[in-house]
């Protein structure tokens, strides 16, 4: 069986936010076995998996792609909707608009220290649209 729910995350702030809840608060009722397919409807944020326990991580994360793909490079062509835009697009594309996750015993089988990333990359985004497909 599949089971496809669409839903939108609120507005978060530029950086790395743990969304794990706010998933499974939409993807309720999740089979013994099966999988969750999760993908983000846009090109200026991105979704992954990382360690959710250490506050630190989510800083690092910024500071690291921040250094890697900084705001303001003189080459850049498609700056209309600001510095912050093509950066956030090649960070996007950097870490993925989707993630399969395995569902075991009804719950998410993620490991002990893992949680769900928002990725969001611009200094001012609207709520996130995701679609999350459940298999089983």
């Amino acid at each position: 069986m599949i089971r496809q729910v669409s839903f939108q995350l609120p507005a978060f702030s530029r950086g790395y936010h743990i969304i794990t809840n706010e998933v499974l608060g939409h993807c309720t009722d999740l089979p013994q076995q099966g999988l969750l397919s999760l993908f983000i409807k846009h090109t200026s944020a991105a979704i992954t998996i990382n360690e959710a326990a250490d506050p630190d991580v989510l800083t690092d994360f910024e500071s690291i792609f921040n250094h890697i793909v900084p705001e303001n490079l003189p080459f850049l062509k498609h700056t209309i909707e600001g510095p912050d835009d093509m950066p956030a697009h090649i960070k996007a594309a950097m870490i993925g608009n989707s993630l399969t996750i395995p569902i075991t015993n009804g719950r998410l089988n993620l490991g002990t220290w893992q949680g769900l990333y928002l990725c969001e990359f611009r200094n001012r985004a609207s709520g996130r649209n995701l679609v999350a497909t459940i298999y089983s």
